[in-house]
């Protein structure tokens, strides 16, 4: 056994392990300190190597932009929670429903806005489906479809401003949140460009499968419809307007006036203030949003704990220069790099969750895409469109489990006509897969869609500068009025 032999073996079993199902952070934690101590025992390097893990962890945890998580989590819960996403879909299901593929349209505008102010896939899909699956079958739409866009919609969470997915992209490649921000937004219109274009497709092709809903099935008419309308976007609006424009993540913005952290500690009190006008600001939903805050936070923290213990021992037995070797030297150049990992990325995200691929994967490859020279936005930006698609994989995506569950309810308390099989919901979710995937294709061959928004670097080509010197012909300061002019200028400048 040669060091050179062992670090694909840990990367092996790094795969293997997590496959088990027991949790990924004291699985990564247990492979890497068995690892470092055989390593130490074949003499790689010595015990002392390891004498970096504890500073490794403290640089964890004083870490501030992680700060941002717990903050933007708390936000999103308790929007969640307040009925916001009832009143939208009620309001915009009114609004569309009468045009054919009208509830399909309401559906993937309210999750654009959702994905937007909640940012968590479990919430939005759960809601969503409770509200609109049983209207979708009520009025005859095609189960497929509507257990489709209702998954689909909901994973557009993780790509729209202010994701925590963006966050962490952000923290594991060392740039800019803000940055990050800006560059998803070209992605994110033109998801839901394509989600409105298939649906648009269908009411042609199909149109007896996503029916319009008839007027006088609207409670609503009038003016008092575009009160309700606006009475759930206007705040959610103001609120991430200035969430992400505090952070610089608005395109045309060059700077931000908050950090992270800052900026999600105003969301965290904006959402507070968005349930009260709603009127639903009690103590279970004060409750259930500090517990899933706590949980989601915990298991961030454990997971980059595991993390990094691995990623020591790894980076100590040259890892780091394995990977480097061996995507480096792929056919293609950057274009090569970027499909080998996103297909890498797409069948491990069978598997695991964001959180888990963004802490354990990509300081692995963040640094092989610095040195191809790929922009680490467009990098980050790009995994994360891919990452989408984790929670629409049959058969282990949790959004087609959440489904599951909702439509299960649903039937037993006779919200729904019939019982909707799991193939449905498998079957109904693959087109949607299919245009993220889409998606994903286009970043890679057309990076202007994260860079557009991007400011643009100065460059300055050190070929092009000329130094002149001044004409011999100047005329000197000779002469007794322009010496006192002079002087009088410099006593100003030290005053001054």
């Amino acid at each position: 056994m040669s060091m050179e032999n062992f670090a694909p073996l840990m990367f092996v079993g790094l795969i293997f392990i997590m496959l088990i199902g027991f949790p990924v952070a004291f699985s990564l934690s247990a492979l890497g300190l068995m690892s470092g101590l055989f390593a130490i025992q074949m003499g790689w390097f010595p015990a002392s190597f390891l004498t970096g893990l504890p500073l490794n962890v403290f640089g964890i945890l004083s870490n501030d932009l992680l700060l941002a998580i717990p903050f933007f989590t708390l936000m999103g819960t308790i929007l969640e929670r307040c009925g916001l996403a009832e009143d939208m879909l009620d309001s915009m299901g009114q609004l569309f429903g009468p045009v054919k593929g009208g509830l399909g349209y309401s559906v993937i505008i309210v999750g654009f806005i959702l994905g937007a102010i909640t940012g968590t896939v479990a919430g939005q899909v759960i809601a969503m489906a409770m509200i609109s699956l049983p209207v979708m079958m009520r009025y005859g739409y095609n189960v497929r479809y509507a257990t489709g866009v209702l998954a689909a919609s909901g994973t557009i969470t993780q790509l729209v401003p202010p994701s925590l997915v963006l966050v962490v992209m952000a923290d594991q490649l060392g740039k800019s949140v803000g940055d990050m921000y800006k560059g998803a937004w070209g992605p994110s219109i033109l998801q839901v460009l394509l989600f409105v274009v298939y649906t648009f497709a269908l009411t042609k092709l199909r149109p007896n499968d996503l029916p319009g809903i008839p007027k006088e099935s609207r409670t609503l008419n009038g003016w008092q419809l575009w009160k309700k309308c606006l009475r759930g976007i206007i705040p959610s609006a103001i609120l991430i307007i200035a969430v992400l424009g505090s952070m610089g993540g608005l395109p045309g913005m060059s700077h931000a006036i908050a950090t992270p952290t800052e900026a999600g500690a105003m969301g965290a009190v904006g959402a507070f203030i968005l349930a009260a006008i709603h009127r639903r600001l009690n103590y279970e939903v004060i409750s259930d949003g500090l517990t899933n805050t706590m949980r989601i936070t915990a298991m961030v923290v454990f997971i980059l704990i595991g993390s990094r213990l691995f990623s020591l021992v790894f980076q100590g037995v040259d890892g780091a220069k394995w990977i480097e070797e061996m995507l480096t030297g792929l056919p293609g150049g950057q274009v090569g790099f970027l499909i080998v990992v996103n297909i890498f990325i797409f069948f491990l995200a069978f598997f695991l969750d964001f959180f888990e691929i963004a802490f354990i994967i990509l300081p692995l490859l963040g640094p092989v895409a610095a040195k191809l020279d790929i922009n680490l936005i467009w990098f980050g930006v790009l995994l994360c469109v891919n990452m989408q698609s984790s929670f629409m994989h049959p058969p282990f995506g949790f959004a087609l489990f959440y489904l599951r569950g909702i439509s299960d309810t649903l039937f037993k308390n006779g919200s729904l006509p019939r019982k909707i099989e799991s193939k449905d919901i498998y079957m109904g979710a693959i087109p949607w897969v299919l245009l993220q995937l889409i998606l994903v294709v286009v970043v890679i061959f057309v990076p202007q869609t994260v860079t557009i928004f991007l400011e643009k670097d100065l460059v300055v080509d050190l070929n092009t500068i000329q130094l002149e010197a001044p004409p011999e012909d100047i005329p000197s300061v000779s002469d007794q009025s322009d010496k006192t002019m002079m002087e009088d200028l410099m006593k100003e400048y030290k005053k001054n």
